[in-house]
């Protein structure tokens, strides 16, 4: 089975339409700028043939001549890929108040966050629905690690800069830092021999022992004040490490030529494909400002405390809907007859009747069958559900699967094995 390449179109002033033939289509806007930016790694990428496209306002590669899509993905899931995803908004949140402040704006219980360790959250809307997904880490009580989508950089800017805003009006003490290209840089180290190929270039660090969602700032490759993160976006064990941009490039080079160089180039064709796999959603199309938490199947990011005190955006309907009002759900399916793959906005089927549509879908490297996801009725999101996929008015069977498709390889010490 093989991919097709992807093609990317232009359409009106301010979008950018990324069209995978074999998935779905990513609508993302621009960057403030009117000229797409360059990462720090950008001559790095051309260096090295990577075919540069406009991802969000930012130039990055979506594969390399070395490696189809395919190739990258099997390749990552057996052995490891680096990643630049230097394009991500890094911030740090200061201030013996910044986590009530930070918990205006989202679900999660930072407070009771174990120091240097994180999680996923979303900062909520009014009604409930979602401005973006985020990654918060908790520094320590005085200090949080922010990483956020690039496509809402500047919405996510103005959602913090106007809490702390709000905050320090009331003589609270809470600042925020938010890192810039020419600052920061972060490359995504993924796959399972990701962490022990690293090893070597963290001297002063066991990084067996940085569990998954746990980050430590350390020496990396003789470069000073890295910060190294277990997690990723692939479903497999591996670290994103923020590192100064005057030394990403060296720092990439270091990493692919550390151990037995199996570590490789991978673009964001294969991100997407191995996020999809692994069930998680991207911004935009699986989750937005039309879905809550909870429709999305997210209904851990709510915090116990959090749904005591319901003291954030949109709590009282989130609280709503866990209690079971609910008309939609996010549900995971695979395509069982051969023929195109489901894409984004596909009527999904029960008899011919639509009972929802679908958000991503691509063919599964790791698979080999066509699977994706999507919103469905209440009362058919259940695993086992037969359903059809109406693809130029065919109808292509399918059935409701569990997520992820394909077991995650995060690693959570002896415990969690």
């Amino acid at each position: 089975m093989a991919l097709a390449s992807l093609r990317y179109i232009m359409t009106g002033k301010n979008r950018l339409i990324l069209q995978r033939v074999y998935g779905k289509v990513v609508s993302r806007p621009y960057s403030n700028s009117n000229q797409p930016e360059k990462t720090a790694l950008y001559d790095f990428h051309v260096k090295n043939n990577g075919k540069i496209v406009n991802f969000a306002g930012y130039l990055l590669p979506v594969q390399y001549s070395e490696m189809s899509i395919v190739a990258s993905h099997l390749h990552t899931r057996k052995h490891a890929s680096l990643f630049d995803v230097s394009h991500m908004l890094q911030t740090y949140i200061r201030g013996k108040d910044s986590i009530e402040c930070f918990e205006t704006l989202c679900p999660a219980d930072i407070k009771n966050l174990k120091p240097h360790s994180g999680t996923l959250t979303v900062f909520t809307t009014d009604k409930g629905t979602i401005y973006d997904d985020l990654i918060v880490t908790k520094i320590s009580s005085n200090c949080l690690y922010v990483v956020s989508n690039a496509a809402m950089k500047k919405q996510d800017i103005e959602i913090m800069q106007n809490a702390i805003s709000s905050f320090k009006s009331k003589g609270k003490d809470v600042t925020a830092e938010f890192l810039s290209l020419s600052e920061r840089s972060l490359l995504a180290v993924q796959g399972p021999t990701a962490v022990n190929s690293i090893q070597n270039l963290v001297p002063t660090q066991d990084l067996q022992n940085l569990f998954f969602m746990t980050t430590v700032e350390s020496e990396l490759a003789g470069v000073k004040g890295c910060r190294i993160t277990r997690c990723g976006y692939t479903g497999e064990d591996g670290i994103e490490i923020s590192v100064p941009s005057d030394r990403a490039c060296e720092i990439a080079e270091t990493v692919l030529n550390t151990g037995d160089k199996t570590t490789k180039l991978a673009g964001l064709g294969a991100r997407d494909s191995l996020r999809l796999e692994a069930g998680l959603c991207l911004y935009g199309t699986d989750i937005d400002r039309t879905t809550t938490p909870i429709e999305a199947g997210l209904s851990w990011l709510i915090a116990k405390r959090r749904r005591i005190e319901t003291n954030y955006p949109g709590a009282d309907i989130i609280n709503q809907q866990l209690k079971g009002q609910i008309s939609t759900r996010r549900v995971g399916f695979r395509m069982t007859t051969s023929g195109p793959a489901a894409r984004y906005g596909v009527d999904i089927c029960i008899n011919g009747e639509k009972i929802g549509r679908v958000t991503s879908g691509c063919p599964s490297p790791s698979i080999g069958a066509n699977i994706g996801m999507g919103y469905v009725l209440e009362e058919h999101k259940k695993p086992g559900t037969e359903i059809q996929l109406k693809i130029r008015d065919k109808l292509y069977p399918g059935i409701i699967e569990k997520m992820p498709f394909v077991k995650t390889g995060y690693y959570l010490g002896a415990k969690g094995k």
